[in-house]
């Protein structure tokens, strides 16, 4: 028998979520869109596992804002295989008061890129979505980037990968990592020089956030 659908998210969650990474009520206020806006389309696409969403705002929301402290100064920022919106659509929100920034999410699957442009449109997110394989855009893409982002997308060594022209051109890359990160990490050294910084997710778990400001092929 199939479980019903989650159509409200514990209040408890979200309180704890953003006692770990506060946001202004304005922001609040667009993240709150952009929930009722997942849950009505989980109901018919799998944007998320569906185990994890009585935690959406802790599991999900929260481990994408806290990437905004790392980069306080970024507002170029671009989003590999943003998926259910996370971090893309979570960032954008925020980034929304912020004079100037915007994110870009790249997404290949035709129906999550549309979730993505209607999640920007009903929360006015300073963001646009890309319908591109990842590679095939960065080949393409000619402006400077501040900071691109990534999570539960594909292993490290891939990302690395695709992040090695923009990190060349000066972005930082953050790369939002669970509790196999050191396997990863000893994995992507295999093909490519770099000198990871490491911080532990203020979210439960794992979880790690894997900062790189160069890479190199080896």
């Amino acid at each position: 028998m199939a479980k019903p659908a989650v159509t409200s998210i514990p209040a408890s969650d979200k309180a704890a979520a953003l006692a770990l990474t506060p946001v202004s009520r304005e922001t609040e206020e667009r993240l709150d869109r952009y929930v009722e806006l997942l849950l009505q389309w989980q109901a018919k696409t799998n944007l998320v596992a569906p185990s994890t969403l009585p935690q959406l705002w802790t599991r999900h929301i929260a481990d994408s804002l806290q990437l905004l402290d790392l980069a306080p100064a970024a507002t170029r920022w671009l989003d590999f295989g943003s998926g259910g919106g996370f971090p893309g659509v979570v960032l954008a929100c925020a980034l929304a008061e912020r004079d100037g920034a915007s994110i870009r999410l790249v997404e290949r699957n035709a129906k999550k890129a549309a979730f993505l442009r209607e999640a920007l449109r009903v929360t006015g997110g300073a963001g646009r979505v890309i319908l591109a394989d990842i590679g095939d855009y960065v080949d393409s893409l000619r402006e400077p980037i501040d900071c691109v982002t990534a999570r539960a997308v594909a292993p490290l060594h891939m990302l690395l990968g695709y992040a090695e022209p923009l990190v060349r051109g000066g972005a930082m890359a953050l790369f939002l990592k669970g509790q196999d990160v050191e396997s990863e990490l000893t994995e992507a050294t295999k093909y490519w020089k770099i000198a990871p910084r490491l911080f532990p997710s203020r979210t439960p778990g794992e979880g790690w956030i894997v900062a790189l400001d160069a890479i190199d092929r080896c």
